[in-house]
């Protein structure tokens, strides 16, 4: 059983009977374990845990960091990470991109990272860079229209190192966040496939087994 956690705005619907814990990460400070339902006021962390938990053989960490209005602090993620961490997840998928460089949301980061954490994190298909997606050592993923459920692209570039279908069962929640959780749940796959191997060899054997390789070309 593999622990796969996600930061957003919660986790309800069909997913919900994979969560094993969650813990909110408000600026009151942070609840574990709280039973409001519903806990996602928004769809959108539902949507993308809807993608994850298609896949056998794993349990969800639920770390709620998004009201309904979708926004959160850096040291709002930055503790939803550590706790994550804590939890046991081997995964984070962290469908949400920062503006700007945070100290604690980085060194969050880069615990998780040094611990054997894999983090995979939206990044805009065009555009400026965001946070976590650009710290070292976090996959960049994004929405790849080449790919259907099921299929990753390699695409490589400045912008990002992956790509997955840019939509979710329920059609609420597309584009780069879509794509983040459709990466996350390819490496889930490859991680209870190979759970011995370290992540160099596990991203190799992502990109071996891209769908698509190179950046996507869109017409004008």
């Amino acid at each position: 059983m593999i622990r796969v956690g996600i930061a957003d705005s919660g986790v309800d619907g069909a997913a919900a009977g994979k969560v094993i814990a969650h813990a909110d990460f408000f600026a009151a400070g942070t609840v574990i374990g709280t039973n409001d339902l519903p806990r996602d006021q928004a769809g959108h962390g539902s949507a993308l845990a809807a993608v994850i938990a298609q896949t056998d053989g794993i349990a969800l960490l639920d770390a709620r960091i998004f009201d309904a209005s979708l926004r959160a602090s850096a040291a709002q993620a930055a503790a939803a990470i550590d706790w994550l961490v804590e939890s046991g997840a081997r995964l984070i998928n962290l469908s949400f991109g920062l503006r700007e460089d945070r100290g604690v949301l980085r060194e969050a980061c880069a615990r998780a990272v040094s611990g054997g954490v894999l983090l995979v994190a939206s990044t805009p298909a065009r555009g400026a860079a965001v946070f976590p997606a650009a710290y070292p050592d976090v996959l960049r993923a994004t929405g790849d229209a080449r790919c259907a459920p099921g299929e990753h692209s390699w695409l490589g570039t400045a912008q990002a190192d992956a790509g997955g279908s840019a939509s979710t069962p329920c059609g609420r929640v597309a584009g780069a966040s879509a794509g983040c959780a459709h990466v996350s749940a390819a490496l889930i796959r490859l991680m209870l496939q190979q759970p011995s191997s370290t992540r160099d060899a596990l991203l190799e054997t992502f990109r071996q087994e891209a769908r698509y390789v190179g950046p996507e070309r869109r017409s004008r």
